[in-house]
């Protein structure tokens, strides 16, 4: 991976004033850093700033959203991208977790002033308070028909929510530790859940049962994903007959990142073990690429790209800083990463550079989702953000 460029949260403000200022920096890995700046020289008719930048770095292209910066000295480039929108009025502190409906009209969030909310996608609008658990929610989530949430919260109860009218429709009970992140089997007839408690749990939503303790690891599961299995990969069987409850568990994988650095594979029906994979410290998140190719972020800021048809060796790991990957999101042919010091950034196949969604000002981002060419994030200042990647 190129060496990381950074810039002023602010950048897109600073550059809009004559003569302001915004800092630059590279960070090849085992070398010094370099420091730069760039200058607005003026504003052209079409109100997009002239910028110029500082020896070391070169300013190749500018929007009024974005700005593409390279630094030839370690033939590295990433593409900046400002906020389109934000949102302030949603929380009052940390937000911990936010998605977006299927139809990309609403959002969800929880956060640690207590709440959990609905709220219009396109303005941040609050529409609907989601009161239940006891304590902080961790996690929360649409179901593919953007009617219904689903969350897990500090006091290891799993609850789901008309996003309708906000009534709490279904509770869970069975983990003895709060829950910290959950995953949807299919269109949700079955959702899985990782907790503190150490194990991941399989739950009937029609009958608000648990089918099953998919896993009991002895550590905490800080993230669990779900994804079709290629037909390559031999997920095994199932000791007992499944119950006829479970539904869309077949040909599925289910991955669990652990807090004693353990990332580990198994068959969604099976149970069965499919690989163990021991990282560099804590995994804190996971997804699936495609049905063989999967992400893991983990504490100490490795991203660890895997293939589950051989998975002793990563594909490639990822380190751009030392700060904790705290959400990883599959996006186009690549990824969306968020970390620890604000860091939020786009990785594709097809691009020789790195999109910054920028914005944050060292405060973590715990969370990104998706809805076509608009990305949310969350972050520990209170605030939603709104990325427009046409602006690009």
């Amino acid at each position: 991976m190129a060496a990381p460029l950074r810039i002023q949260s602010d950048w897109a403000q600073a550059l809009r004033k004559d003569e302001g200022e915004a800092w630059l920096s590279c960070h090849p890995p085992g070398k010094p850093s370099l420091y730069g700046s760039l200058t607005c020289q003026g504003i052209g008719l079409d109100g997009i700033p002239e910028v110029t930048a500082s020896e070391g770095f070169i300013v190749n292209e500018i929007s009024k959203k974005s700005i593409h910066i390279s630094c030839p000295k370690e033939s590295t480039s990433s593409k900046f991208l400002a906020p389109y929108t934000t949102f302030s009025r949603i929380h009052t502190k940390s937000i911990t977790c936010l998605d977006i409906s299927s139809g990309g009209g609403l959002g969800v969030s929880s956060s640690t002033d207590g709440t959990m909310k609905i709220w219009q996608a396109s303005n941040g609008e609050l529409r609907r308070v989601l009161e239940g658990h006891v304590f902080d929610v961790n996690c929360c989530r649409f179901f593919p028909s953007g009617l219904v949430v689903l969350s897990g919260g500090m006091d290891a109860q799993l609850k789901i929510w008309s996003a309708e009218d906000a009534s709490c429709v279904v509770t869970f009970k069975g983990h003895k530790g709060g829950i910290l992140d959950t995953a949807i089997v299919d269109r949700g007839r079955n959702v899985v859940s990782g907790s503190r408690d150490g194990t991941a749990r399989l739950w009937d939503c029609g009958r608000s049962a648990c089918l099953g303790v998919l896993a009991d690891c002895g550590s905490s599961i800080n993230g669990v994903a779900v994804g079709a299995a290629d037909n390559s990969i031999n997920l095994g069987s199932p000791e007992q007959m499944p119950s006829e409850r479970e539904v869309g568990t077949e040909a599925k994988m289910l991955l669990l990142a652990r807090e004693d650095k353990k990332l580990q594979c198994l068959g969604l029906q099976s149970r069965q073990p499919v690989f163990l994979f021991i990282g560099s410290d804590a995994f804190n998140c996971c997804t699936f690429l495609s049905g063989f190719l999967l992400l893991a972020g983990t504490q100490d800021g490795n991203i660890y790209q895997l293939d589950v048809r051989s998975p002793r060796a990563p594909v490639q790991i990822i380190h751009r800083s030392g700060a904790p990957v705290l959400s990883l999101l599959s996006f186009r042919d690549g990824f969306i990463a968020s970390q620890g010091d604000g860091s939020c950034f786009i990785v594709q196949q097809d691009l020789d550079y790195v999109i910054e969604l920028t914005g944050a000002d060292c405060d973590p981002v715990y969370k990104v989702a998706t809805w076509e060419k608009q990305i949310y994030s969350c972050c520990r200042d209170s605030l939603v953000r709104r990325y427009q990647l046409s602006d690009l």
